[in-house]
């Protein structure tokens, strides 16, 4: 997995110390969104948050279905919580695009960016069978 980026939660930056300024329910709904991202991520062997008008998110379902794979997508503009997971997902991704974020066994792989990445240095496929999420 030397080209694809993925970790686990807690091995990366600790989300809350860009602000110290949060208060007690900013905090208590990014944990909670957080959890809640956590465990959709890790029910299934590739897990994508997404926008459903989002032309990027469209493009890394694309890819996943073409190369066999089911992912679980989880359109967070038809998710209860959503905008809460989406903010939550831009502190955990580290950028300005919170979506797509594509999960595999529940460890974050990145945006479509990192998607293809994976894809072109030959990773993502062995990774996908290694995960079982992919019989070829």
């Amino acid at each position: 997995m030397e080209h694809c980026n993925a970790h686990a939660y807690g091995s990366g930056k600790d989300i809350f110390s860009e602000g110290a300024s949060f208060q007690l329910g900013a905090q208590w709904r990014d944990c909670w969104a957080l959890q809640r991202i956590e465990r959709l991520a890790s029910e299934s062997a590739v897990a994508m948050f997404s926008i459903s008008s989002c032309y990027m998110c469209h493009v890394a379902k694309r890819l996943l279905l073409e190369l066999g794979v089911s992912p679980t997508v989880y359109e967070l503009d038809h998710q209860n919580g959503g905008e809460e997971m989406y903010k939550a997902l831009l502190r955990l991704m580290g950028t300005a695009q919170s979506v797509p974020a594509v999960f595999i066994e529940g460890k974050l792989v990145g945006g479509l960016e990192q998607l293809i990445t994976c894809h072109i240095s030959g990773s993502l496929v062995p990774l996908l069978k290694e995960v079982g999420a992919l019989w070829l």
